[in-house]
């Protein structure tokens, strides 16, 4: 049952007069504002915001907040971007005073407990990767890729390395290519095999002199463990060239390999993704970089250190904690002040609840929970690359829409009338028609029943039903590039007043 009055813009539900509150009479002498202010500080009109009582503002965004689906409230498979859901309890103790009330020019000395944590879990992201050296700075996953591309460029610098272009997978995520041409970088792409992974003569024959760089991402976008990995880290190693491991896949190896161990000289880490922190909106995010130790003179800065004490009475004064600059050799900061600690305390807290071996539980539900729902969609969607999958697996919808006009996009619409968000679609691209899922390790049986059960309804159902989808929300499919390129900031009224 929706409130669709509330839920209306606040100037169309303003009203002259009406206000959130009712003053006494002014019990003070009054001072006209025109002696305290200059003329050309005051407006002639009062702004034009809208007149609510407290009653109508509260409505209002509550009933807007409940429009939008998320972890909390819905099954949430979008492939490729692991919306498991994140523990209360993490959000809780990230909110403690001695966490929230931090403020970035503290004196290091007032901030040892922090500090303290944060140490721990750069040692904790070395140890799950592999790779020793760690820079929390980076503000997002995009953002550590720049950050690691970076590093890599001031490796081959002072090595007197031309090494100018960077090697990305067909089936890559979108800003791998974006981060290397940020970086600097030329990029040239790679192809996969008929196997959905990497075409090892095309990486021989683009392997050359000039070659910084090969991004992978391994489970790979189609959810697959390239078991090639040991001769990729041959040849793109024997050719002076450095492997990155795009970690956004990570929640499916943890505990069980190491990109360190597999190969890989720097990566980087999602923790929203793999660990616990807040999905979309634009952030605040982080994005650990992990690399090898020749590499981490190179990390951006600042980086917590640990000096012991020598005269320490205790183990509660036995190290102190700093915030320790770049060196020379760093690339520099990459964002203000340390990164946003928030998120990396919820980090924290989540691989401390689950430990070593729960960590690998958390991955192997993950894979368990892909390969249940990947057994029962095969059925009636084709699943173009594997009969087994990591913790996510792509679909495809091509012969749906060859042989009754359904297309991936009208999957994805008609999906949110059954109660559940949208798959991930046309991605990666390499799959035609492509429906990318990925249940995580925190969905039930009996939801991943669910889920199943309202797709293959929809392969049941006629077009034109399906053609009009979404019928249960508000807007069924709006011009997404017009809304995009043209987007609608400004209301304007019957009587032609507008607001921004």
């Amino acid at each position: 049952m929706r409130n669709q009055q509330s839920t209306q813009l606040l100037f169309e539900l303003s009203r002259a007069g009406r206000r959130a509150h009712r003053l006494g009479d002014l019990d003070v002498p009054s001072v006209n504002v025109d002696d305290l202010f200059t003329a050309e500080s005051l407006a002639e009109t009062p702004p034009p915001l809208p007149e609510l009582a407290e009653g109508d503002v509260v409505r209002h965004f509550v009933c807007l907040s409940t429009l939008n689906m998320s972890v909390d409230t819905h099954f949430y498979p979008l492939g490729s971007c692991t919306m498991k859901y994140n523990p209360k309890r993490n959000e809780r103790i990230a909110s403690l005073p001695g966490f929230l009330n931090v403020h970035p020019l503290q004196h290091e000395s007032g901030l040892q407990g922090l500090l303290e944590l944060l140490y721990e879990l750069q040692g904790m992201f070395a140890e799950i990767s592999g790779l020793p050296g760690v820079s929390m700075q980076p503000a997002a996953g995009a953002h550590g890729e720049l950050a690691a591309l970076l590093v890599a460029a001031a490796y081959f610098r002072e090595q007197g390395s031309d090494r100018s272009v960077v090697l990305t997978a067909d089936s890559a995520h979108g800003t791998n290519p974006a981060s290397a041409q940020m970086a600097g970088f030329k990029t040239k792409t790679v192809k996969s095999n008929a196997n959905g992974l990497v075409d090892l003569e095309d990486l021989k024959a683009k392997l050359d002199d000039k070659t910084a760089v090969f991004m992978l991402t391994n489970p790979n976008t189609l959810g697959l463990f390239d078991s090639q990995i040991e001769e990729i880290n041959q040849l793109v190693h024997d050719a002076g060239a450095l492997i990155y491991l795009d970690g956004a896949n990570m929640n499916a190896i943890l505990g069980i390999t190491r990109p360190g161990d597999f190969g890989a000289d720097l990566m980087h880490y999602n923790p929203h993704k793999t660990f616990s922190g807040p999905h979309g909106g634009g952030g605040p995010g982080a994005g650990p970089i992990c690399v090898r130790d020749f590499l981490a003179k190179y990390l951006p800065g600042p980086i917590v250190t640990r000096v012991e004490n020598e005269n320490a009475t205790s183990d509660d004064d036995r190290y102190t904690y700093h915030l320790t600059s770049p060196s020379g050799d760093s690339i520099g900061r990459v964002r203000s002040f340390f990164g946003n600690t928030g998120v990396l305390v919820r980090a924290y807290i989540y691989l401390r609840t689950y430990g070593g071996d729960g960590l690998r539980h958390v991955s192997e539900d993950a894979v368990l929970g892909a390969n249940y729902l990947l057994s029962k969609v095969k059925h009636f969607l084709d699943v173009p690359h594997g009969n087994r999958c990591m913790h996510e697996f792509v679909a495809s919808a091509s012969r749906l829409k060859k042989e009754k006009h359904l297309s991936a996009m009208d999957i994805a619409k008609r999906i949110l009338d059954y109660g559940f968000h949208a798959p991930t679609v046309y991605f990666p691209l390499v799959v035609d028609e492509a429906v990318m899922v990925e249940p995580t390790e925190t969905e039930s049986k009996q939801t991943l029943d669910a889920f199943v059960e309202a797709l293959f309804r929809i392969t049941e159902e006629g077009e034109e039903l399906i053609h009009d989808a979404p019928h249960s929300t508000r807007i069924s499919r709006p011009d997404d590039v017009t809304a995009a390129r043209r987007p609608v900031l400004k209301w304007t009224d019957a009587a032609g007043e507008s607001a921004t």
